[in-house]
């Protein structure tokens, strides 16, 4: 334990939501173990909310809520922000930084969309940034790709960054649900928000892809450098051939280094089942991680919720605390790469497509000629005749292409549109894995 004579560290909470309100049990009932790791006292001095007059949790005492932000990080050692949003959070980090205060966010979308502006504040004022619980919440990923891998070289990133549409995905594939149905029990059960947008969409794992690629490549990297798609387009047909042909449909951000530069996205892909990623089920999040020394490496865990969040952020609150008493400072923004960002079209990647065709003699040449004619080849192709009694005429098809450019594959579905045999294509899905 910390001597007597050392001085309390006065910790300013910003948020009291689900996580904040963790943060703050924790930072109340671990006080003395956190003390004994840190170096000091931790002394939680207030927590900003916007109605302090709103029933809260009972742990959480009603004289620590304060409706003045501004004054409240302005006293403070180190500034905890979990209200989440670009403002008035990313003025309050700026000011606890110009203050001299330490600040440690869970706030994915401001670091995605405004990072370099905190990470140079803080590098001029000569504090610490901690930033784990913005990705993938109490899985440890920010440090280990930040610091552990920072003598490696990182290739790829592929990983499944939101609860939210892998428990949707999940519950689709082993209940047999359809996306609406599916997202309804995600609800109800308190993993999507009543406007599930941010999730289905892709904007929450497109901010995070866009973390992980800065920090793996030390390159800025933007949410609006991510080429983003949800799952909202995913049917239960989807899942079910997934499923047949040995695969599991999954939301991803991947994050690659090519010698052209850095390809970063998100979108629902095939993933094989011998894949660690395929088996990652409900709402646990997995980051796949490939360096050229360490070989492949997979993290995994919880990746939402109050308590697993606020694990991640005291994480962060032990290690700023221990350059306060200590000396020292963390590590700073790392973008000496500079690495083109390409545009979505140049990234390579698999492509299986399901059809309805004719069922007659040669279908499958001309379909092959179309993908030969813009250099795309098969890598497998499953036909499913008529069922008995159908007189439609048709034939389902399914093929799984080789790796091509993202602009010779979507270039190659709109040839194979066209053709005559071709009624309507179902499903167009990248593989991944």
């Amino acid at each position: 334990m910390p001597g007597p004579s050392v001085t309390p560290l006065r910790v300013a909470l910003l948020g009291c939501g689900v996580v904040g309100t963790q943060v703050a049990r924790l930072l109340l009932e671990h006080g003395e173990d956190l003390a004994a790791r840190a170096g000091a006292p931790l002394e939680l001095v207030g927590i900003a909310v916007r109605n302090a007059a709103v029933q809260r949790d009972s742990a959480i005492p009603r004289e620590l809520l304060t409706e003045d932000a501004e004054t409240l990080v302005s006293g403070a050692d180190i500034v905890i922000e979990v209200m989440g949003g670009l403002e008035p959070a990313r003025t309050l980090l700026l000011r606890a930084i110009d203050g001299g205060a330490a600040v440690v966010t869970a706030n994915k979308a401001l670091l995605a969309e405004d990072g370099p502006t905190l990470y140079k504040a803080a590098d001029a004022a000569g504090v610490d940034i901690y930033f784990e619980a913005a990705v993938a919440g109490a899985i440890p990923i920010v440090r280990p790709v930040r610091e552990s891998l920072a003598g490696d070289h990182v290739r790829r990133v592929l990983g499944i960054v939101n609860g939210t549409t892998n428990y949707v995905l999940d519950q689709m594939a082993s209940g047999g649900l359809s996306f609406e149905e599916a997202v309804k029990q995600a609800q109800d059960l308190g993993y999507a928000e009543a406007d599930p947008t941010a999730d289905v969409e892709g904007f929450d794992a497109a901010a995070k892809a866009a973390i992980l690629a800065s920090l793996a490549f030390h390159t800025r990297v933007s949410a609006d450098d991510v080429a983003r798609e949800g799952i909202t387009h995913v049917t239960a047909d989807d899942v079910a051939w997934a499923e047949r042909t040995g695969h599991r449909v999954k939301l991803l951000a991947i994050a690659e280094q090519t010698e052209e530069g850095v390809s970063v996205r998100v979108h629902p892909a095939l993933v094989p089942l011998e894949h660690p990623l395929a088996n990652v089920r409900g709402a646990f999040n997995a980051v796949f991680v490939e360096a050229d020394a360490a070989g492949p490496l997979m993290f995994y865990g919880q990746g939402a919720g109050g308590r697993p969040t606020a694990s991640a952020v005291l994480g962060d609150v032990v290690s700023a605390a221990r350059h306060r008493v200590l000396g020292g400072k963390g590590p700073q923004e790392s973008v000496y790469a500079a690495l083109r960002i390409l545009p979505p079209d140049a990234a390579v990647t698999r492509y299986q497509v399901r059809m309805v065709v004719a069922d007659r003699p040669g279908v499958l040449a001309q379909v092959a000629g179309a993908l030969a004619d813009h250099g795309v080849s098969i890598d497998t192709v499953r036909q499913a005749g008529a069922e008995p009694g159908d007189e439609t005429g048709t034939a389902s098809l399914l093929l799984t292409t080789h790796a091509a450019r993202e602009a010779s594959l979507a270039a190659t579905v709109a040839a194979v549109r066209e053709l005559e045999p071709v009624h309507e294509i179902t499903s167009v899905l990248r593989v991944e894995g």
